[in-house]
């Protein structure tokens, strides 16, 4: 079976977000719905920006042992016949992970698929592709100088976010279900919050990272993104080897969330920072109990340790020393100028800033502790124009510096965290709660709880 692959994308919003649904009434839903998707990939091949490659014909035997399961009463579990789709840094048996870059082109083939690929078939999900992302998953706006942009869901002339730029876009336009992307600094929430998606990154190390390709191994987690928390929540569980059970509804009366206002909550633009404080306010008329909880001199310190460079640089400048050297290597420039800078980084000082890091993580939990989440906005922005960041590197920068800041913390400070869409705005943005490593279940319960308030 030859994947299909594509090198450019897209066809015009209008057609872009159908009503995608089973139809009770028929004997093969799962392979219906596939159908109904691969018609509208193949009728905009030649300019498809969202999936780098499809897998049509084993996709299709998926979604017919899904429907032969359904109607023999034998169900695989909750996400049985669910089309998903992966981000490109995952391996599939049979041909090479290009993680976004063209210089992986004449990569060694992958043996096997990645562990989370694994899973999720054996759960019966239908990978009905891979989804583009940014080079090396190593920027957050979403553009990648070998590939067109997958231009936002709900505007195309807008950013998708990154680095899991077309694993946002695919769910948000309906053409699977629930996607499947990488988070070291943000990279699913993002684009989750960009495009009006629930994000999930779970604690670092509790999904296996076996055939994923890495940029950071000390902060790297997989997360999915989907259109409900309880579609994350599956997932989550599945990729984790955990049951898939249902999560048990959780009442906010009493439930104790802080607000870390200062630094994160600059330069947020008005429309962004009121819907957030009417998101709260549902909260606490819920019966949350809401406090401040200033993190700034957490933040400082962190700052401080990573004066020499960012965790994620210095560690992906190990990862990718095969190239580094290259000055011609074909890799996007804001990718290879930070690793040649990072490389200059000892390993000693490495050694020492993730002992510094493990420390201040630790300060951190202490901090949380009072507290069942943290509530914050997941961006201070709305995704810009994909021209004003194209024609603009200063713009661009401030951007990403922006697109960051807030989600980063997560990864800096080994928490869990996770975005919800927030109601009455014209363009997506997020609401972001982050909790204590390891309260993943904990803190999809409560994001499940505040997720009814924030639709109400």
């Amino acid at each position: 079976m030859q994947p299909v692959c594509y090198e450019a994308i897209r066809s015009p919003l209008k057609s872009r977000r159908p009503a995608l649904s089973h139809d009770p009434t028929s004997h093969n839903p799962t392979r219906t719905r596939l159908e109904t998707i691969l018609a509208r990939l193949a009728a905009r091949r030649e300019t498809e920006r969202t999936y780098t490659t499809l897998y049509p014909e084993s996709a299709r035997a998926e979604a017919d042992a899904a429907d032969a399961r359904l109607r023999e009463g034998r169900s695989l579990g909750p996400l049985d016949g669910r089309i998903v789709s992966i981000k490109d840094l995952f391996d599939v048996a049979g041909e090479p992970t290009l993680a976004g870059s063209v210089i992986r082109r004449s990569a060694p083939a992958a043996m096997a698929d990645a562990a989370v690929v694994r899973q999720l078939r054996a759960a019966g999900c239908v990978i009905i592709g891979k989804t583009h992302m940014t080079e090396f998953a190593f920027t957050a706006v979403g553009l990648n100088p070998h590939y067109p942009v997958p231009g936002n869901a709900t505007d195309e002339s807008l950013v998708p976010g990154g680095s899991s730029s077309g694993a946002a876009v695919s769910v948000a336009e309906g053409t699977c279900d629930i996607a499947i992307g990488s988070d070291t600094g943000g990279s699913v929430r993002i684009p989750a919050g960009l495009n009006g998606l629930v994000g999930f990154k779970p604690t670092a190390r509790r999904v296996p990272l076996d055939g994923a390709f890495p940029l950071a191994p000390s902060l790297d987690s997989i997360g999915p993104l989907a259109a409900s928390v309880a579609d994350c929540a599956l997932a989550d569980a599945i990729m984790a080897g955990e049951p898939p059970v249902p999560l048990v509804t959780t009442s906010l009366d009493g439930l104790r969330i802080g607000v870390p206002r200062g630094r994160l909550f600059e330069d947020v633009v008005p429309e962004i920072a009121n819907a957030f404080e009417a998101g709260l306010d549902k909260l606490r008329q819920a019966g949350a109990e809401l406090a401040d909880c200033p993190i700034d001199d957490l933040l400082d310190d962190m700052d401080r340790a990573t004066r020499i460079g960012s965790v994620a640089g210095i560690e992906a400048s190990r990862i990718h020393a095969d190239w580094l050297d290259d000055e011609q290597a074909p890799v996007d420039v804001r990718v290879s100028g930070t690793l040649r800078r990072r490389r200059l980084v000892s390993d000693a000082d490495l050694e020492a800033l993730l002992a510094r890091r493990a420390e201040l993580a630790g300060a951190m939990d202490r901090r949380l502790a009072p507290f069942e989440a943290l509530a914050l906005p997941t961006s201070p922005i709305f995704a810009p124009s994909i021209a004003a960041v194209s024609s603009n590197e200063e713009t661009y920068r401030r951007v990403e510096d922006l697109l960051l800041r807030n989600n980063q913390v997560a990864n800096q400070f080994d928490l869990t965290a996770i975005t919800l869409p927030m109601a009455g705005l014209a363009r997506p943005a997020g609401l972001m709660l982050f909790g204590r490593t390891g309260t993943d279940r904990t803190l999809l319960q409560i994001a499940a709880a505040v997720e009814l308030q924030l639709r109400a």
